[in-house]
């Protein structure tokens, strides 16, 4: 099939498909005799590998080391787990950071009072408390 067919198979877009290729996730398409690529079945799954991986927010390198992984028959699965408990701390990070910014974010819109006047702590904050912001 050609990249427009794996395209639809899969909901990832051509240009991801050929940047998965440059970057090595996804080794280079087979050829027709008119240049242009063709994929089959293992493609596919490679490529649906990849995007389950990106939507659990896996790195470029941790899909890379995951894809290794998969295909080596004699893979400890030890090795598996370390990289998505690794992925777990991320995504436990990235939600303490978040839920920092909300609250922040949160405790000014409760500051300000929302009316027809100018002053506003979201603004003053944004600038720096003991800046003036220029009109």
């Amino acid at each position: 099939m050609n990249i427009g067919e794996a395209a639809n198979l899969t909901g990832i877009s051509a240009k991801m498909i050929r940047y998965y290729e440059e970057t090595g996730l996804l080794p280079p398409a087979g050829r027709r005799q008119s240049g242009y690529r063709s994929y089959g079945e293992h493609d596919l799954h490679r490529l649906r590998f990849v995007r389950r991986a990106r939507d659990f927010g896996f790195s470029m390198e941790q899909i890379k080391a995951l894809l290794q992984l998969w295909a080596d028959k004699s893979r400890a699965s030890a090795e598996i787990k370390e990289i998505t408990l690794s992925q777990v701390a991320a995504i436990d990070a990235k939600i303490a950071e978040l839920t920092s910014l909300r609250y922040a974010l949160h405790h000014l819109a409760e500051q300000c009072h929302g009316d027809v006047h100018p002053d506003c702590p979201i603004l003053d904050d944004l600038v720096g408390k003991d800046r003036q912001i220029a009109a």
